[in-house]
C-alpha cells in the first residue's frame, strides 16, 4: 500500500523538478514512510511513498519495463499478481522484481488499458508511456483506493490525495457550496464530485488517458444486475451456498499474500466473524485480531468481540474509545478524511488502525462489502415495508410492520401507529420515484441543512438542480428489481464515497495500515448481483446467504444475533467534561460569520440545547458534527495548510531519470 502523486505539464510543457514532487510526497507520507521514489522525464513527474508490503526488498518504486520506456507509481495490491505474472511470462516479459507492481507495468504493455479487466484488486496506479508520451491513470472498481486530480491551465496534478495536490502552489483550497449541500443530504459527495472547487476524484472503474494534443476519463467497467429473476428451481440454494462459500474462501486467502504479518478487525457482528473464522480455519497464518470497545454502553459491541476472539483463538487487542478521546482526534481525522463528516465513525477506526501500527502490523482484512451486496441494511427492509405497505395505504396495520424492524430503538416498540405513519408515510405512494428506497433518509437528513447561512442557501437557490436531482442513474436502473436499485444507490454514493473512503482508507493509512476486503473482490461481487433476491434479504432477514455461511462456522450467538450497525457517539463526544478549545473557537459567532457557511444564530441555539443537556435527535447530532467539520476542513485547508512538510532522509529517496527534453515540448 503507498500514495502516489504526478504532474503532468501537458499544456505548459514546463519540465517538474523533484523539489516539486517532494513537497508533494511530504504530504501523503503516512500512507507510505518506508521508501519514496520520484520518475521525471520531460514535462512529466510521478511520485510513490511506499508502504512495502509485498516484495518489501526489491519492490521500490518507481518501475519500468525491461527497456526503461514505461514507468509505474501505484497504490494498493493486485491480489491475482502470481497468476498474471506466469502469464506475462509466458508472452516474454522479463521481471527484475517479485512485486505486484511490476505486473502492473507489464501487463499495461501488454494490453494497453483492457489490462484493467483482468485485475482483482485495490488499486491506483499511474503509467507514463514514454514511446507516445501518454499518461495513463486508473482506479479499481469500486473506489477502495483514492484518487484525486485537478487541471490548472491545461496541466494535470493528481494524487492520493488533495493535501498533495494542494502542496503545487498551483491549487488552492476553495469549499464548494453545491457540494457541501451533498454532504448534508447524502452523507458524502456525489462522485465525481470533492468539496473543493475544480478538485474532482477520478471516479471508481474509470481510468483518465491524458496526451499533449487531448485527455479523456472513460468507464471501465459498470456494477450491473439481472433483469428479471432467475426462475424458481433453476438452481438449487444449496448449490448458490456453495459456490458462495468457494468464492469468499478465496477472496480471504488471496488476501493473505503479503510478505509482512496480516491481522483482522473484529466488530462483533457476521460480516467480520466469518472473515477471521475463514483465515483461522483455511490459512496456516497466525491471526491476531483488533477491536474498539466504547465505554458508552449504547455503542460498544466488546461481549461479542471477546467472545469471537475466544472461539477462535486469537490474539486480540482492544482500543477503548470514550466520548473524549473521540472529540481529542477528530481534527486529526479531519486532516486525513478532507471532507466535512456527518458522523464521528471515522475517529473511533483513526485510533483502532494507530493500535495497528504500533502492535507491528500493516495488515487487516475486514467485513465491509457484505451489508450492501448481500441486502444487509435497514434501509433495504424499509424500502421491501414501505412498497408493502403503499399497496393499501389506508392499513392501519401494515406500518406496525416497524416494529418488528426497529425494536431497540427506543420507544419505538411503544409508538402507535399514527406516530409510524408520520415519520415513515412521507411519499408513501410515489414508488416510481428512482430514489424511493432513499427518500426517508435523505429528506431526513436535509433538516440539518436548516442551519446553513441565509448566503448559503441563497447560493444553492440559485444552482439550475437541487441535490435530490444531481443523482446520476444508469440506463439499466429502472430494469433492475427494487432490492437492487437500492443496493445500487447505497453502494454508489454511501460504500464508495463514504464507507470506503473516510471510515476506510484515510484514517487507515493515517497510520500507514493497509485494509482488505475479501467481500468486495471482484468474483464474490459479481456473483451476489445475481444472485436470486430471496438469498439477499428474505422476508426481513437480512443475508440470508451469508448467515447460512455463519452457522457453518460460526456460534449462534455471533450469527443469528440482530445485526447492529457500526456507530460511534456524536455530541457528547465535543461536549463532555473534558472542554475542547477547538470546537468553542471554531462555533464562535464570530468564526461562524467569517467563515460564512452556517446561521450563527441558529448554531449557538444548537449549542446551547447541547450544553443544557436537551434531548438530541438524530438530525440535529448529524448536523452538529457536520458543522464541526466544515469548519475544521476550512480550518485546515484554507485558513492554515502549511507550505511545506519535511520528507524524510535522503538516502530513502530513489530518483529516476526519462530521456525526454523538456526544449520538446515547448
Amino acid at each position: 500500500m503507498c500514495g502516489i502523486v504526478g504532474v503532468f505539464n501537458r499544456a505548459s510543457g514546463k519540465a517538474p523538478g523533484e523539489g516539486e514532487l517532494s513537497r508533494m510526497l511530504a504530504m501523503i507520507q503516512h500512507r507510505g514512510p518506508d521508501e519514496f521514489g520520484i520518475y521525471l522525464d520531460g514535462p512529466v513527474g510521478l511520485g510513490n511513498a511506499r508502504l512495502s508490503i509485498v516484495d518489501v526488498g526489491g519492490g521500490q518504486q518507481p518501475i519500468s519495463n525491461e527497456e526503461g520506456t514505461m514507468w509505474v507509481v501505484f497504490n494498493g495490491e493486485i491480489f491475482n499478481h502470481v497468476e498474471l505474472r506466469r502469464e506475462l511470462e509466458a508472452c516474454g516479459h522479463r521481471f527484475a522484481t517479485h512485486s505486484d507492481t511490476e505486473v502492473l507495468v507489464h501487463l499495461y504493455e501488454e494490453y494497453g488499458p483492457q489490462c484493467l479487466t483482468r485485475l482483482n484488486g485495490q488499486f491506483a496506479f499511474a503509467i507514463w508511456n514514454a514511446c507516445d508520451d501518454s499518461l495513463f491513470v486508473a482506479r479499481d472498481r469500486l473506489g477502495v483506493r483514492p484518487l484525486f486530480y485537478t487541471l490548472h491551465d491545461g496541466d494535470l496534478i493528481f494524487g492520493s490525495e488533495i493535501k498533495a495536490m494542494l502542496a503545487d502552489p498551483r491549487v488552492r483550497a476553495e469549499i464548494d457550496p453545491v457540494t457541501l449541500d451533498q454532504i448534508f443530504t447524502f452523507w458524502s459527495p456525489l462522485s465525481p464530485r470533492t468539496i473543493f472547487k475544480g478538485v474532482e476524484e477520478l471516479p471508481p472503474a474509470h481510468y483518465l488517458h491524458a496526451r499533449r494534443d487531448g485527455w479523456i476519463v472513460r468507464r471501465y467497467w459498470e456494477m450491473d444486475f439481472p433483469d428479471t429473476q432467475p426462475a424458481s428451481g433453476s438452481r438449487s440454494g444449496d448449490d448458490y451456498f456453495e459456490e458462495f462459500y468457494d468464492l469468499l474462501v478465496d477472496a480471504a486467502q488471496i488476501r493473505l499474500r503479503a510478505d509482512v504479518p496480516v491481522g483482522a478487525y473484529l466488530s462483533g457482528g457476521l460480516d467480520s466473524s466469518v472473515i477471521a473464522s475463514i483465515i483461522r480455519n483455511h490459512s496456516t497464518n497466525p491471526l491476531r485480531t483488533f477491536s474498539i470497545a466504547f465505554n458508552d454502553s449504547n455503542f460498544d459491541e466488546s461481549i461479542f468481540q471477546r467472545q469471537m476472539a475466544e472461539f477462535l483463538g486469537t490474539e486480540h487487542q482492544v482500543i477503548e474509545a470514550t466520548h473524549a478521546d473521540i472529540g481529542r482526534v477528530f481534527p486529526d481525522v479531519i486532516w486525513h478524511t478532507e471532507t466535512p463528516l456527518m458522523r464521528t465513525s471515522p475517529a473511533p477506526m483513526f485510533m483502532l488502525s494507530k493500535l495497528v501500527n504500533e502492535s507491528g502490523y500493516k495488515v487487516v482484512l475486514t467485513g465491509e462489502g457484505a451489508d450492501e451486496f448481500l441486502g444487509g441494511y435497514d434501509i433495504f427492509k424499509e424500502d421491501k415495508v414501505r412498497r408493502f405497505w403503499a399497496r393499501q395505504p389506508e392499513s392501519k396495520w401494515r406500518s406496525q410492520l416497524f416494529q418488528r424492524l426497529y425494536p431497540d430503538i427506543a420507544g419505538l416498540g411503544q409508538s402507535n401507529s399514527s406516530l409510524l405513519a408520520a415519520f415513515f408515510k412521507g411519499e408513501l405512494t410515489q414508488v416510481d420515484m428512482p430514489y424511493y428506497s432513499h427518500a426517508i433518509r435523505w429528506r431526513n437528513n436535509r433538516r440539518a441543512c436548516r442551519y446553513f447561512s441565509p448566503a448559503l442557501q441563497a447560493e444553492l437557490a440559485r444552482q439550475p438542480t437541487a441535490a435530490l436531482d444531481q443523482i446520476a442513474y444508469p440506463a439499466r436502473f429502472s430494469r433492475w428489481g427494487t432490492l437492487e436499485r437500492a443496493q445500487y444507490l447505497e453502494i454508489s454514493i454511501f460504500l464508495s464515497q463514504y464507507l470506503l473512503a473516510s471510515q476506510g482508507d484515510r484514517v487507515a493509512m493515517a497510520h500507514s495500515v493497509e485494509g482488505r476486503y475479501p467481500f468486495l473482490d471482484i468474483r464474490v461481487v459479481e456473483f451476489c448481483n445475481r444472485l436470486p433476491t430471496h438469498l439477499k434479504l428474505r422476508g426481513l432477514t437480512e443475508k440470508f446467504l451469508l448467515k447460512k455461511v455463519g452457522g457453518k462456522c460460526l456460534p449462534p450467538e455471533i450469527w443469528k444475533r440482530p445485526k447492529r450497525p457500526y456507530r460511534a457517539p456524536i455530541h457528547r463526544s465535543f461536549f463532555n467534561s473534558v472542554s475542547l478549545d477547538y470546537v468553542r473557537d471554531l462555533l464562535s459567532p464570530a468564526e461562524l460569520a467569517r467563515t460564512g457557511w452556517f446561521n450563527p444564530a441558529a448554531v449557538a441555539q444548537l449549542v446551547a440545547k447541547v450544553q443544557q443537556g436537551g434531548a438530541i435527535g438524530e438530525t440535529d447530532d448529524m448536523a452538529l458534527v457536520g458543522i464541526i467539520s466544515t469548519q475544521l476542513v476550512h480550518h485546515h485547508f484554507v485558513d492554515h495548510f502549511p507550505t511545506s512538510l519535511p520528507l524524510p532522509a535522503a538516502h530513502r529517496v530513489k530518483v529516476c531519470h526519462g530521456a525526454g527534453h523538456p526544449s520538446s515540448w515547448q
